[in-house]
C-alpha cells in the first residue's frame, strides 16, 4: 500500500498500531452521518488486513446518555461509551440532526464537552448540523465552517463570528473539520483514511462502497450535472445533459440552438428566463467544475486539462479561472489538493 507524502500511519496511530476515532450520537441524530463514517472505517480495516497492515480504526459510538440512541428515522445505535472525559482524543466526529435546535437545547453535557475537550483532539469534526455544537462552544470563533447548505443561513445568523461555507462538501481550519449534510460524511472519512494510510487504500474503500471518490473539500455542493436535473423545463434539461456529455468539443451557440430546435436568439432568452443566465455562460461554468475536478483528482497537466474540458488553449483556461475565481489553475490546485492523485489516462 503506498504512502502519501502528507502523512504516514506511523504518523498518526498510537503504538499499538490503531487510530482511535471516537464517533458522537445523541437522539435525533442523522443516521446516514454515523453509518456513512461507520461503513468507511469498517471497510478501511478489512483492506489494512487483507494487506497484511498492523494499523486498524478502532471506532467507538459515544453519548452524552450511553445505550441505545435513536435516529431521525426511529433506528437505534447502541453508544458504548459515555463522552470521554479522560482517555485520549485522536478522531472525533460529531453527528449533525434535522431538528438542530432542538438537539442543541436539550444537549448542554455536549457543548460543555467540546468546550472541554475541543481543542485536544488531532482532528476534530462536525458532520453537517453537528457544526452547531462546535460553534455553540465557541470552537469556531474566527474560522471558517461548513454546514448543509440549507442551514447555512441559520449558522451564520446564530454565530456571526465564524464564517459559513455555504458551498464547499468539507472544510479544514487548523484541527477544526466541518462537513456538508448527509453523504459529505462519507468524503470526509475518506478524506481521514486518505490523510492517515494513503490514497491508494482511500480508493479500494471507495470502490468497496461504489461511491466517487475523490469529492474533494473545495468542490461544490452545487454541480452542473445535479442543478440540471433539479431546474428547468424538460427540454432546457435535455439540453444542458447534451452539453456535458461534450464539453470536450468545440460549441458554439448555433449547435446549442440547433439541438434545441430554436434559433440562437429565442434560446438565450429562453435559457436566461429559466437560468438567469446564457447558455454560453452555463457551458463556461460546466466546462470549470469539470476542470477543477481534474485538477484537483489527477496529476494531468495543464493544456491536458484544458483539451479535455473543452478550453482552446490553457492560456484561455488560465484566463476565465482568473475571472471567475481570482485564481489561477495552478494556484486552484496548490490551494485544494492535499494529497498526490493518481495520474488518469
Amino acid at each position: 500500500m503506498q504512502r502519501d507524502e502528507a502523512d504516514s500511519v506511523a504518523a498518526t496511530s498510537d503504538a499499538s498500531g490503531e487510530q482511535h476515532v471516537h464517533l458522537v450520537i445523541y437522539p435525533g441524530f442523522k443516521l446516514m452521518e454515523a453509518a456513512g463514517p461507520l461503513s468507511v472505517f469498517s471497510y478501511a480495516n478489512q483492506r489494512l488486513a487483507a494487506h497484511g497492515e498492523a494499523f486498524r480504526y478502532q471506532v467507538s459510538l459515544v453519548a452524552p446518555v450511553p445505550g441505545p440512541v435513536v435516529s431521525d428515522t426511529g433506528i437505534s445505535l447502541d453508544a458504548g461509551g459515555p463522552l470521554p472525559d479522560n482517555a485520549p482524543l485522536e478522531t472525533v466526529m460529531i453527528a449533525g440532526a434535522v431538528e438542530i435546535e432542538q438537539a442543541l437545547a436539550r444537549e448542554p453535557a455536549l457543548v460543555q464537552w467540546c468546550q472541554r475537550r475541543g481543542q485536544e483532539a488531532r482532528r476534530f469534526a462536525a458532520l453537517c448540523t453537528g457544526s452547531f455544537f462546535l460553534a455553540q462552544a465557541g470552537l469556531l470563533d474566527g474560522r471558517r465552517a461548513a454546514t448543509h447548505w440549507h442551514y447555512a443561513p441559520l449558522l451564520q445568523r446564530r454565530f456571526a463570528a465564524l464564517e459559513v461555507d455555504a458551498d464547499t462538501i468539507f472544510v479544514q481550519d487548523g484541527h477544526f473539520w466541518s462537513c456538508a449534510g448527509v453523504t459529505a460524511a462519507i468524503d470526509l472519512a475518506l478524506a481521514f483514511v486518505e490523510q492517515d494510510a494513503g490514497r491508494d487504500l482511500a480508493l479500494d474503500v471507495a470502490r468497496d462502497l461504489v461511491v466517487y471518490l475523490k469529492r474533494p473539500g473545495g468542490q461544490s455542493q452545487f454541480s452542473t450535472a445535479l442543478t440540471s436535473q433539479m431546474s428547468g423545463s424538460p427540454g432546457m434539461r435535455e439540453l444542458k445533459r447534451w452539453i456535458t456529455e461534450r464539453l470536450d468539443t468545440p460549441l458554439t451557440l448555433a449547435d446549442m440552438a440547433s439541438k434545441a430546435g430554436m434559433s440562437p436568439r429565442h434560446l438565450s432568452r429562453t435559457f436566461v428566463a429559466e437560468f438567469n443566465m446564457t447558455p454560453l455562460n452555463w457551458l463556461e461554468e460546466a466546462r470549470c467544475e469539470r476542470a477543477k475536478t481534474l485538477l484537483l483528482d489527477t496529476d494531468l497537466p495543464m493544456k491536458s486539462i484544458a483539451w479535455r474540458t473543452g478550453f482552446s488553449s490553457d492560456e484561455r483556461m488560465r484566463k476565465v479561472f482568473a475571472r471567475r475565481y481570482a485564481l489561477t489553475p495552478t494556484a486552484y490546485r496548490a490551494r485544494f489538493k492535499t494529497t498526490r492523485a493518481e495520474v488518469v489516462h
